[in-house]
């Protein structure tokens, strides 16, 4: 089975940055599409960033495009996501998630019930 383990979350005030990251491991091979997700109190896991096997497509939801960055490295077996300029919007508890399927439409790439994999998440706290 494949293991996520994030880090790199914590306490931050509003414009400041920080970088997730998230190491894979088990039995399995470098051709999982990988995924951020967040959830904040009182609102369902959305989508925030998904990237494909090669890092050749990406996507950003519109609440984070041009803030942050997915990006991964498969010799490392990590995918991170480079958040700039927080605001108090992003907090939330981060989770990033992997699957091996192969998923062809575009929405269900988006969609938590894609992915077989998930972390424990990690804690984004921003203050104004």
């Amino acid at each position: 089975q494949v293991q996520l383990v994030e880090s790199g979350g914590g306490l931050v005030q509003a414009g400041d940055s920080l970088r997730l990251s998230c190491a894979w491991s088990g039995h399995s091979f470098n051709r999982l599409m990988l995924g951020w997700f967040r959830q904040a109190p009182g609102k369902e896991r959305e989508v925030v960033a998904v990237i494909s096997r090669n890092g050749g497509h990406k996507f950003h939801s519109d609440s984070v495009k041009g803030r942050f960055t997915i990006s991964r490295d498969n010799d490392r077996k990590t995918v991170y996501l480079q958040m700039n300029n927080l605001n108090p919007e992003d907090t939330a508890i981060y989770y990033c998630a992997a699957t091996s399927r192969s998923i062809l439409t575009r929405p269900l790439r988006l969609a938590t019930s894609a992915y077989e994999y998930w972390g424990q998440g990690t804690q984004v706290t921003v203050s104004s």
